[in-house]
């Protein structure tokens, strides 16, 4: 067979190439999320770690406690009601295993009896209270020219006792503009306040109160001042009215610190007196802390140092 000739036989050769694609680029930021989730487990951990070093046995006793679920109820009967469920005013169905724990100090039973006792004298003090809110607002009512001065008393009930405050209204101030000078009805509502409050036992506090408009801006005198010499005015004409000096337990000058109406700084309310009957508990507990503190011992508030391990990674 001649070379220049080609068969049926002879076929073309198809070679077929696979090209692979390689993606590349941003894959997603999910392994972000992941690491700042290690990094802050990692910080938990080693907060735990310090907190155990540095914190003493009665320390992680009382935070141990504090995390026990002594609150749930140990009734199993439920409520009667429909499913059984819990209700704010009766016991649940749930039950606790968990044993009260009862703290056997040697302080424990005096201090049983200590918050019995102020727990007698807060009810003393309530029945009081309402006696004399009884009686201020009878007497402001008895005195026909007194009867417009009526919306400048406040009287309500705080933590600390019973709040008596006299407040400006918008035409009938207490005090000139400025001026820690009671006018006439000022001084007739606080002598009335004194002579209902004479006879009671509890200590009084005499905190005076402004607005926001301030003086000049390089004033020396300021709403510090102004608030302060208004309570040590108002302090005078109760004294003068007849309180026994002793009862007073501190003036103070607040400025416009603790605004009466808080959407509206520069209400004429928002200048006002305050006369607080402080409950008894209080002022007995304010006098134990501080003899606690005078009598302490020298030392006896500083941790004692812990024996550090070697190896052991400390925080300060």
């Amino acid at each position: 067979m001649a070379a220049g000739k080609k068969t049926g036989d002879d076929k073309p050769i198809i070679v077929v190439k696979k090209v692979k694609r390689v993606e590349g680029g941003h894959h997603g930021g999910s392994w972000k999320v992941a690491y700042a989730d290690f990094v802050t487990a990692m910080m938990a951990f080693f907060l735990l770690l310090w907190l155990l070093s540095v914190t003493t046995s009665v320390q992680k006793k009382k935070i141990a406690d504090y995390f026990e679920p002594q609150s749930v109820s140990n009734s199993e009967s439920g409520t009667g009601g429909v499913l059984g469920g819990t209700t704010i005013s009766q016991e649940g169905a749930m039950s606790s295993t968990v044993t009260e724990q009862v703290d056997t100090g040697e302080n424990s039973t005096d201090d049983g009896k200590q918050k019995a006792a102020d727990a007698e004298l807060d009810k003393k003090d309530d029945k009081s209270f309402k006696e004399a809110e009884e009686n201020l607002r009878q007497s402001i009512e008895s005195v026909p020219e007194l009867k417009e001065l009526a919306q400048n008393l406040l009287i309500d009930m705080t933590p600390e006792g019973l709040r008596i405050q006299i407040v400006d209204q918008e035409g009938k101030p207490m005090f000139p503009l400025g001026s820690a000078i009671p006018l006439p009805q000022a001084v007739k509502l606080l002598s009335i306040i004194s002579g209902v409050v004479r006879d009671l036992p509890n200590k009084i506090s005499v905190r005076g109160h402004t607005d926001s408009k301030q003086f000049g801006k390089d004033a020396n005198y300021t709403n510090w001042e102004l608030s302060a010499d208004r309570s040590n005015a108002s302090r005078r004409v109760m004294l003068a009215s007849g309180l026994d000096i002793s009862r007073i337990e501190n003036v103070m000058g607040k400025a416009d610190r603790e605004p009466l109406v808080q959407n509206e700084l520069d209400s004429p309310r928002n200048r006002r007196i305050s006369i607080i009957l402080l409950r008894q508990s209080i002022v007995m507990g304010a006098k134990r802390a501080e003899e606690k503190f005078k009598n302490r011992k020298p030392g006896a508030e500083k941790p004692t140092p812990k024996k550090r391990e070697e190896g052991v990674i400390y925080f300060p």
